[in-house]
């Protein structure tokens, strides 16, 4: 029988997690959970997997009944019934009346008050920040993205897939501003 493991003892563990070599965090892996490493893992997530189990050996794994939601989620998903993507209103920004948005553009600083009901550049009031940003500017803008209240989207590569934001030529984030 297996001897059960104290607080100490993972945090013991935890910590020389990092000073592992993948070999012998893979060995970890098939120790704790009885089954061969998945292929392509690498030790970063290895050493997060093991320390969440060792921890789980301690102080209990997921209820059962938050076991049950999170196969009915997943199964949603496969069935294509859910989406990966936060609602509308979950990406909505909430600006209180008296913050004040700074951007430099073309060499000016250029500053916005958000007030009830709108914004207000250079003494005239806009409805929405991004009818601002394209009065700044001169054409359309994401008035979120230009304040850089929102990250920017990853550009589409030739090849259909997406890149992480900063990785695409300049001539084409030149282009979009």
């Amino acid at each position: 029988m297996a001897k059960r493991l104290t607080e100490a003892d993972v945090r013991r563990e935890i910590a020389e997690l990092e000073t592992k070599d993948t070999k012998i965090l893979q060995a970890h892996w098939r120790d704790l959970f009885k089954v061969p490493t998945p292929r392509g893992i690498r030790a970063p997530f290895l050493r997060r997997a093991i320390a969440y189990r060792l921890q789980e050996q301690v102080h209990g794994g997921l209820s059962a009944r938050t076991q049950r939601q999170l196969r009915k989620i997943a199964a949603a998903r496969r069935e294509g019934k859910v989406s990966d993507r936060p609602s509308t209103k979950a990406r909505q920004i909430k600006l209180s009346p008296g913050t004040q948005l700074v951007r430099e553009w073309d060499g000016k600083t250029e500053v916005v008050d958000v007030v009830r009901g709108g914004y207000v550049w250079r003494g005239q009031t806009y409805s929405t920040l991004s009818a601002v940003a394209s009065a700044i500017t001169g054409t359309r803008w994401s008035g979120p993205r230009f304040f850089g209240l929102t990250a920017p989207r990853a550009p589409i590569t030739r090849r259909g897939r997406t890149e992480p934001a900063g990785t695409v030529d300049n001539d084409q984030t030149e282009a979009a501003e």
